[in-house]
């Protein structure tokens, strides 16, 4: 294993961290910015939905732009965006102002979110084998990090503003030291590359679409569990804010416990054979929280859901990096449509909770759990591997594939 190798790894991983800390905060600190503005709870869900937007936005657009720069070059302008506009939103002196600035966030971090999911696939195809969900454990380190820095600002009477600016200087150069030990992504064929990046760059093989699919509903289950767990726990089974407030941080807890053994589990049982049982295992664990007559049973079955729905999004997202010789192009679309069900689950979850209930409504996330088990079986054995390839070392290829 060379050292350039390893020291990619450790960025990458890094990013990740940086990116869930970056998000996080906005999560967090969400609440507090909107009783400084005074604002209901529709326009929260607005400035959610502007955000949601303006990344959905951007990840379409990197299919093209990774194609030309790579992962490496988008990280280096767009994680320092990230930051940037982060400081935007916490300036806001009214809604529409938020909304925009809430777009840009989202904008810039929809290009953090394809372009280190991009530099991931580039580090773990140079290591010739499973590597993604510790690098999305990272993700879980910042947001929980995130949550409890929150916690310490709020405790420490810090301001929101002055919480936000501590984070964005703190992340501006992180970004670009960060920067430096991102590998190039992988170089293409020498004869016809140009013609063959172009047909990348337009069409896409059938797997990453149903990658995209399986991408769409484990994001879908994350997006029920962190927007409506709190208000299930508090309306149905009739919990204290106390005790609802750690349905999310558990959660959390199961999802970082299963990513950092997931390369581990995929390299004994393969990701096809892992999708289809932790799709089945997330309709089960999802099942018991419908079913559980008390709290602590329910916020266990959080616990599950998250030790269960964890590695799906990193190993399908791993496989569509595999699906073309550049990755990046694949991973933005399948990551544009995983989004896409983070945003469309909370809006099919209110509208079926107001039609019948919110116990019901929660019912979508057990087929949703069906829906990836089936999915995985459609993958065709042939692409569920990792296909070590050579990056770009300058000018030259250099492989930096570790031994086995």
């Amino acid at each position: 294993m060379t050292r350039a190798l390893r020291k990619a790894r450790h960025g990458a991983v890094l990013t990740f961290v940086l990116a869930g800390l970056m998000c996080g905060t906005f999560t967090v600190r969400l609440p507090a910015l909107a009783d400084r503005l005074r604002l209901p709870e529709s326009s929260v869900g607005l400035t959610l939905l502007s955000w949601g937007i303006g990344a959905l936005l951007t990840m379409q657009l990197m299919r093209v732009v990774l194609a030309r720069i790579g992962s490496r070059g988008v990280l280096r302008a767009a994680a320092p965006l990230c930051a940037v506009s982060l400081v935007l939103v916490a300036f806001a002196p009214s809604l529409p102002v938020l909304a925009v600035a809430a777009a840009l966030f989202g904008m810039a971090f929809g290009a953090v979110d394809v372009g280190m999911n991009a530099q991931g696939s580039a580090v773990e195809r140079a290591y010739g084998r499973p590597i993604m969900s510790g690098m999305h454990a990272g993700w879980c380190v910042g947001a929980i990090s995130a949550g409890l820095l929150g916690t310490g600002a709020i405790a420490l009477g810090l301001s929101l503003t002055a919480h936000i600016l501590v984070v964005a200087l703190v992340s501006v150069p992180a970004a670009l030291a960060l920067s430096r030990l991102h590998l190039p992504d992988p170089a293409p064929e020498a004869d016809e590359a140009g013609q063959a990046s172009a047909r990348a760059r337009r069409r896409l093989p059938g797997v990453v679409y149903l990658l995209g699919a399986v991408t769409f509903a484990a994001f879908m289950v994350e997006g029920v569990v962190a927007d409506w767990n709190g208000l299930y726990l508090i309306g149905t089974l009739h919990a204290s804010e106390a005790v609802a407030a750690l349905g999310y941080p558990v959660f959390e807890a199961g999802m970082l416990l299963a990513r950092l053994a997931g390369d581990r589990l995929r390299g004994r049982y393969g990701a096809r054979g892992l999708i289809m049982f932790s799709g089945g295992a997330t309709a089960l664990a999802f099942l018991v929280v419908i079913a559980a007559p008390v709290t602590v049973a329910a916020v266990a079955g959080l616990f599950f859901i998250g030790l269960s729905v964890a590695t799906i999004s990193p190993m399908a997202l791993s496989l569509a990096g595999t699906a073309t010789r550049e990755p990046g192009p694949a991973i933005a679309q399948a990551s544009a449509m995983g989004y896409a069900g983070l945003l469309l689950g909370p809006v099919v979850i209110g509208f079926l909770s107001a039609a019948a209930s919110l116990r019901v409504a929660m019912g979508v996330a057990v087929v949703l759990g069906v829906v990836i088990a089936v999915a995985a079986r459609l993958l065709p054995a042939s692409r569920t591997e990792i296909i070590p390839l050579p990056v770009r070392s300058g000018d030259e290829e250099a492989p930096l594939r570790a031994a086995a």
